[in-house]
């Protein structure tokens, strides 16, 4: 093995813990579950996850912050999606797994 994928792998590696140990609290598991491969507004993920817009809204920037998440501006609206395909990927393994919604 090279020292360059060597490099790629432990890039890989480290991405796929920041991921998973941000995932790891059952809040925001369920806010990735009910994300999936949709982008949705913050209040369409509160009134699905059940609990208030202040406890959502600081787990998605907690999301947000280990690069699990996206969000932008629309109009008055905060639409919320996973950033990136290999996320999505780990999120879509876990969902078959543990989310059945």
């Amino acid at each position: 093995m090279s020292d360059s994928s060597l490099a790629m792998k432990e890039e890989n590696i480290e991405k796929a813990s920041k991921a998973l140990k941000a995932m790891g609290h059952p809040l925001r598991l369920k806010i990735l579950c009910v994300l999936g491969d949709k982008e949705l507004p913050v209040m369409d993920i509160v009134s699905k996850v059940g609990t208030t817009q202040s406890n959502i809204s600081q787990h998605i920037d907690i999301l947000r912050e280990k690069e699990i998440i996206v969000s932008r501006r629309d109009g008055s609206k905060i639409l919320c999606k996973v950033r990136d395909v290999q996320i999505l990927n780990l999120l879509q393994s876990m969902q078959k797994t543990f989310c059945n919604i």
